[in-house]
């Protein structure tokens, strides 16, 4: 009983914690109507932290509800899969036990997925020229967050008294 409301803490934390990174900081491309955000960061760290539940829950529906909040509704349902698979990814590979550089590694293919799977939607919907226009935007906005979240993680968990429990 204790897990399963850790679980659920932790995951509804975690979804809020998305949402709000997403919608704070959104850098527009305007050739797709889309936009930059930090909320990629906050997957990844939730996923190495609490692993891939809760990565895969804040990741899907934290997105997906800054999408909808923000005035992309048309979007969630492919943001919902697409980052749901990133933090579910991460956080199921890049286990505690593994070294550092081996979730750091996990990281990068969990921002590929995404930058993957965006790609592949927007060339449905806008045409391949419009996917390559926001594809640089998509890698930085991976790259950042493939930068912070494992260095953000790997200093929350060296703090004193700091018990990271993977739901």
């Amino acid at each position: 009983m204790k897990e399963r409301v850790r679980f659920l803490a932790f995951s509804g934390i975690g979804i809020a914690l998305v949402a709000v990174m997403t919608m704070m900081i959104q850098i527009p491309i305007p050739q797709t109507r889309g936009y930059i955000n930090l909320g990629d960061a906050i997957i990844l760290v939730l996923a190495l932290l609490f692993g891939w539940k809760v990565g895969f829950l804040a990741g899907g529906f934290g997105s997906a509800l800054a999408d909808i909040l923000g005035g992309y509704a048309h979007w969630a349902p492919f943001t919902l899969i697409i980052k749901g698979i990133e933090g579910l990814l991460v956080g199921l590979l890049a286990s505690p036990e593994k070294k550092w550089s081996t979730r750091f590694l996990f990281c990068i293919l969990g921002g590929l997925e995404m930058v993957g799977g965006y790609f592949l939607v927007e060339t449905v919907i806008y045409g391949q020229g419009a996917a390559l226009a926001e594809l640089p935007g998509n890698l930085l906005q991976a790259g950042a967050s493939i930068a912070i979240a494992p260095l953000f993680t790997y200093l929350v968990s060296r703090v004193e008294g700091m018990s990271v429990h993977r739901a």
